[in-house]
């Protein structure tokens, strides 16, 4: 069994692993609002993507964090300028506490 994982900046943790034809990656950005982490955020996820032999046409699954609910519709306008309008993928949204200074991290499977 081949596992490709490489590692990010957080110890204990990798920003993207590989199995099998599936690629998982995970990004958090800084900024001053949910729309620049966003930006940041997706800018990052789409290197890793490439990096892993894969892109945002090839995203089947996205986890966005936010940590104010409300902030929501800033965070879509930048996610729909960015995703490919023939690949939406299945995504799903959760409020909850992030690490300090995080507004936004999003999670994606993609395939290659």
């Amino acid at each position: 069994m081949n596992i490709n994982r490489i590692k990010g900046a957080a110890r204990g943790r990798c920003k993207t692993v590989i199995h099998n034809g599936v690629v998982w990656t995970v990004a958090t950005a800084e900024g001053a609002t949910v729309a620049e982490q966003t930006r940041a955020v997706l800018k990052s996820i789409e290197a890793n993507l490439k990096e892993a032999g894969s892109s945002k046409h090839h995203i089947v699954e996205a986890l966005v964090y936010l940590t104010d609910m409300s902030t929501k519709a800033e965070m879509d306008a930048v996610w729909c300028d960015w995703i490919p309008d023939d690949g939406w993928p299945c995504r799903a949204c959760v409020g909850t506490d992030l690490a300090h200074g995080n507004l936004v991290e999003i999670k994606v499977t993609a395939v290659k």
